[in-house]
Order: C-alpha cells, then sequence, then structure tokens
C-alpha cells in the first residue's frame, strides 16, 4: 500500500515538474510572438515586413520552411513590389496567385488554420520541400474583413510540431497580425507611388525615373553588369494634337506608353519624361537586347490602330544607349547624366535621319566618364 502511494506521489511530482515546463515555455512562447508582433506592426516598408515574416520568423522559431502567399488578381502587388524596389525572383519564398482559388480551398474557405501532416501533392505549390524533407504543416489564413487576401504556410521536418487538434491560438493571433501588417506596409507604398505615376499615361514621371537611373547605375558599377536606355519620342506629336485636337493627342500618348510597358520586362523601368517624351532603363541588357527591345516596340507602336482617328498614322523615334562596363570610382551622377545624355543625342540622330527608326550611340560612355575624370 505504502508502495502504491509513493509511486503516485512520484508520478504527480513528475506531472507537476512537467507541466511547469509546458508553462514555462508556453510563457517564453507568448513573449516571443508578443515581440513579434511589434516588430511586425512597427515595420517601416514592405521590404522590412518580408525580412520579418519569412526569414526572422523562421529563425526565432526554428521552423524549416516559411512561405508567404498573396492573392495579386490584377498584378497590383507586382506593381508596387516593382516600384519599391523589389525584385520577387530575390523572395522565392514569396509567391503570387493570380487568383484566392487553391488558398481558398486548402484553408476551408479562410476560415480556419489547418494543422497537417506533409503532403506533397496537396501542399507541395505552397511549401515547395527544397532540400528539406518536411514532415507536417501549418496555413495560417490571412484575412482582411472577409476578404481572403494570402496564407502564411509553416512546414516542419518534425511530424508531431503541427498536429491536427492541436490549439492554434498563438497562430491564429499571428495570422491576424500578419494580414494588419501587410494591408498597411502595402498602403504605405501605394501612398508613396502616387507621387511616383503620371497621371495622364499611367508609368513613372520624371522624378521615379530619375531616381531608379541613379540606382541602377551605382548597381551596375557595383555588379559590373549592362545597362541599356531607350530614349523614345513621338513623330509629329504636334501635328496629332493640331489636327485632331489635344483629347485624342492625351489618348494616342496613353496607348503609345501603354504599347512600350507591354514590350518591357518586368525589371524594366518606364518614365514619361515630359510631353511626348518617354525614357526606359533596361537593367541587364547589352546594346544588342537593347536594339531588339526598341526595334519591338516601335513596330508595335507604328501598327497600333486607334478609334475616330481615320488615317493617323503614329511612329516613334528611338535613340539608344549602353554601359557595358561602368568604372568603378566615377561619380554615379555623372555616369547617369552622361548616359542620358548619349540616349537623347541618338533620338536626334534617329528624327534627322528620317523619324519612326532606332539610332543606336555610336560612342563608348565609360572611356568617355573615365576621360572627364583625368
Amino acid at each position: 500500500m505504502t508502495d502504491n502511494k509513493d509511486r503516485e506521489i512520484k508520478e504527480l511530482r513528475l506531472q507537476l515538474k512537467a507541466d511547469r515546463a509546458r508553462v514555462r515555455q508556453n510563457q517564453d512562447k507568448l513573449a516571443r510572438f508578443q515581440a513579434l508582433e511589434l516588430d511586425l506592426l512597427a515595420a517601416t516598408g514592405v521590404a522590412q515586413l518580408l525580412e520579418l515574416v519569412l526569414s526572422h520568423y523562421r529563425t526565432e522559431f526554428k521552423l524549416d520552411l516559411v512561405t508567404l502567399a498573396l492573392v495579386d488578381t490584377d498584378y497590383e502587388l507586382r506593381r508596387v513590389l516593382a516600384d519599391g524596389g523589389i525584385n520577387i525572383t530575390e523572395w522565392p519564398s514569396l509567391q503570387l496567385h493570380e487568383d484566392a482559388a487553391i488558398l481558398d480551398e486548402l484553408t476551408e474557405g479562410g476560415r480556419q488554420v489547418v494543422l497537417a501532416p506533409f503532403d506533397n501533392v496537396v501542399h507541395g505549390g505552397l511549401l515547395p520541400a527544397l532540400s528539406k524533407d518536411l514532415a507536417s504543416v501549418a496555413l495560417l489564413p490571412l484575412l482582411r474583413g472577409e476578404t481572403l487576401i494570402g496564407t502564411l504556410n509553416v512546414g516542419s521536418i518534425d511530424g508531431q510540431r503541427f498536429v491536427p487538434g492541436t490549439a492554434t491560438d498563438f497562430l491564429e493571433r499571428l495570422a491576424a497580425v500578419v494580414a494588419i501588417a501587410l494591408e498597411n506596409a502595402f498602403n504605405g507604398e501605394r501612398l508613396k507611388r502616387l507621387g511616383l505615376i503620371d497621371p495622364l499615361t499611367g508609368v513613372h514621371n520624371r522624378r521615379y525615373f530619375d531616381q531608379r537611373l541613379h540606382e541602377e547605375v551605382v548597381r551596375g558599377q557595383r555588379l559590373q553588369q549592362p545597362l541599356s536606355c531607350l530614349f523614345l519620342d513621338l513623330d509629329h506629336f504636334k501635328c496629332i494634337n493640331d489636327t485632331y485636337g489635344h483629347h485624342l493627342g492625351d489618348v494616342v500618348l496613353q496607348e503609345v506608353a501603354a504599347t512600350i510597358r507591354s514590350q518591357l520586362r518586368g525589371s524594366d523601368t518606364l518614365g514619361r519624361l515630359g510631353g511626348e517624351e518617354f525614357a526606359a532603363l533596361l537593367s541587364q541588357a547589352d546594346a544588342a537586347t537593347a536594339v531588339e527591345i526598341a526595334e519591338r516596340i516601335r513596330h508595335r507602336v507604328a501598327a497600333l490602330s486607334l478609334a475616330d482617328a481615320d488615317g493617323l498614322n503614329v511612329t516613334l523615334s528611338i535613340g539608344v544607349s549602353t554601359l557595358e562596363q561602368q568604372p568603378r570610382g566615377a561619380d554615379p551622377l555623372l555616369i547617369a547624366k552622361r548616359f542620358l545624355e548619349r540616349a537623347d543625342q541618338a533620338l536626334y540622330r534617329a528624327k534627322d535621319n528620317g523619324r519612326n527608326r532606332v539610332e543606336v550611340d555610336d560612342g563608348t560612355l565609360s572611356f568617355a566618364v573615365s576621360a572627364e575624370r583625368e
């Protein structure tokens, strides 16, 4: 009898010790979650927020894989990210989905956190296993109001990490905070974007273009990668305005801007410099690539057909300049200035040589800049 009581007491003590350890563990987890939540809500931009969600959260909570899937039906998030200088190819754990169908299905309409054994057929799209052999997953729906805006997806090689039926309080709260932080960050980027967009054409304005020009020159110097610039100008635009009126002139600018943008890559930058002048920065594009893109743009614009403008032929003249190698010690502001000037000079040759053509800068810009510094 005494032995049984002693055994029971020993078991109770062990249970109490284990319960205390779990309480301390939960308190520690709660403190770390609260610290993460404060950091998320204090994030000053999308890049910082992505770093917190996709890197810091994974490291702090010893997770094997964290991905973020966002719904981007009209490609607005892609444009906001690009405008903010965020290259999504550098964030392999960030996914942008054209619709919410798959996310909605996996989270039962976004109503609950899903804990499950990892199934590559079911979860592989959201959590590509990469080099990890995932065993369990948690899918956290991100909701704003009644709208599913994405999911935060977490994977572990521990099969007991995310077991169906276990409490999800911490994860539900984290999902709510991440959703709020994402909305705040993207709204902030949208507000900044409004001041950098040309209201007529919807492309970037001169202020944004000049900012990106400097950034791309600095980047090219650091990585020793080519950078090309297209200087584009509508031919006889004053005649279009005088003949068809300024309203149609505005329509022409909008159609041409949309056509140019449709031929550029996601990493390229298009800006309206003023009037009928546009310029495009082609990152990591050598002269041959730039000329190919310029000719494609020229042909597409010449093929435009505008309603209420019978007999109107819209054409572009384009000047191309390329920085093949940039001297590391040179002033990037000087390089940017000369780079744009050389594209402008090539444009004027296109005008002088008959318009509706592409002309290429025939100088070596890096040599010219180096010589000026000497």
